[in-house]
């Protein structure tokens, strides 16, 4: 079984080490995004501002300023021309990189913080998820919401497209993952775990085929979601309190990766399961998309972000 349609490489031995600290938020840091062709990273966090750093040599690029209280969440568009975030003062902000005044676009409408966002794989619409129990899809060009969708029945942790943008995934602190049909908002399916701990990130495996979420069980799931079954689980790892992001490994998506509440990145092998590196220091991150390459970050006192490469990895 593969996520990507592809046969699993070779084991390897090589491992990820840290190569740059980079430093400039004076809150904490709540995430971390790399640009699509993989030259910029972007985060956002506490106080108010994103942050945009050169991938390959951390230095510090710009920074956007613009939202009245915290950022929860960032997004790029496809093209990597727009930046997406998801804020505490109830908006979601369009940033236009191109632009000497970055805000393109205030998306209001929730009614309570704003905490995830992404964009649709076409770049034509976006959305989001927030305290107000509801997933909203946005189209971009007229900066106007499209539907409300009343999703959950607690605040929304995470919302994604599929690879071909014709679906939405949500999940939220009620511990229940929905899938949603993008174009009309009709609720396809459910998923819930029996002991139904709350759901703090899910996404789509790249070929869209099966779901990877994170649940405040310390546990990682990955999910067949046209069987409605569990296939996989992933531990080791803290996970009681935060919502932490898990995701596969690029570029070849051999490995599972979430944060952890003990400042720590897990490594886990794909198929088995095996925890196969643990990373210190740190309990947010982001892989790159075309190289190996992780950039996380701790989650309260320490305004830190790290990039880690894989050894054979130079940044050149």
């Amino acid at each position: 079984m593969d996520v990507d349609g592809t046969p699993p490489p070779p084991a390897e031995s090589k491992r990820y080490v840290q190569k740059y600290a980079l430093s400039g938020h004076s809150l904490s840091i709540s995430a971390l995004k790399f640009s699509p062709d993989g030259s910029i990273l972007a985060s956002s966090g506490a106080d108010k501002v994103v942050k945009l750093w050169d991938a390959y040599t951390g230095d510090i690029l710009r920074t956007l300023s613009g939202h009245s209280q915290g950022i929860s969440d960032l997004a790029w568009s496809p093209d990597g021309d727009l930046l997406a975030t998801a804020s505490d003062d109830k908006t979601v902000i369009i940033w236009s990189l191109e632009l000497v005044c970055p805000i393109s676009k205030t998306l209001t409408g929730h009614t309570n913080f704003v905490f995830c966002v992404n964009f649709n794989p076409s770049g034509t619409m976006l959305v989001s998820g927030g305290f107000d129990e509801t997933v909203r899809i946005w189209d971009i060009a007229r900066g106007r919401s499209l539907r409300t969708l009343p999703a959950h029945s607690d605040p929304v942790t995470a919302v994604s497209f599929n690879h071909d943008g014709t679906l939405v995934v949500s999940c939220a602190m009620d511990g229940l993952i929905r899938m949603w049909d993008a174009e009309s908002g009709q609720c396809l399916k459910t998923l819930v775990d029996d002991d139904n701990p709350i759901c703090g990130h899910v996404k789509f495996s790249p070929n869209s085929m099966y779901l990877l979420a994170s649940t405040q069980d310390s546990t990682v799931r990955l999910w067949n979601y046209q069987t409605s079954r569990c296939v996989k689980t992933y531990k080791g790892h803290t996970n009681r309190t935060y919502c932490l992001p898990c995701c596969f490994a690029n570029p070849n998506r051999k490995y599972v990766v979430s944060g952890s509440e003990d400042q720590k990145i897990y490594l886990w092998d794909l198929q088995t399961r095996e925890v196969v590196q643990v990373l210190e220091g740190s309990s947010r991150y982001v892989t790159h998309p075309t190289r190996n390459i992780i950039a996380s970050a701790a989650m309260e006192k320490d305004m830190t972000i790290r990039l880690w490469f894989y050894e054979t990895e130079d940044g050149a």
